[in-house]
């Protein structure tokens, strides 16, 4: 069996994540779902759980990154605001700087990695 590493940034304030590669996913599929609920089945989690790190990350911006509306006639949904696309494209372009910059010491460290 191959394995798979693994290079992930978290940014923390105090001791809770504040983004990470898991919301920041959560917010991509909240954008591509337009809800909460579809994100979370999406990415296999509860519901429950969606809410929570949606409430996370809101609660750790300046801003909130998703705006959500209740049901209804024409049921709810959840959309993200300009600071959350802003959020991803920045933790995304981040990631992949970081990526190029440490190619070579995370090769290095890899195959330090026993098989």
């Amino acid at each position: 069996m191959k394995s798979t590493v693994q290079f992930r940034f978290r940014i923390y304030r105090d001791d809770s994540i504040a983004i990470g590669p898991g919301k920041v996913a959560l917010l991509e599929a909240i954008a591509e779902t337009g809800s909460i609920s579809a994100a979370a089945r999406q990415l296999g989690m509860s519901y429950r759980r969606a809410w929570l790190l949606v409430d996370e990350v809101n609660r750790s911006l300046r801003a909130p990154a998703v705006s959500t509306a209740t049901g209804g006639a024409r049921g709810g949904g959840a959309t993200l605001t300009p600071l959350g696309k802003r959020l991803i494209k920045h933790y995304r372009a981040m990631e992949s700087t970081a990526g190029v910059a440490a190619a070579a010491d995370i090769g290095a460290l890899t195959r330090l990695l026993a098989p």
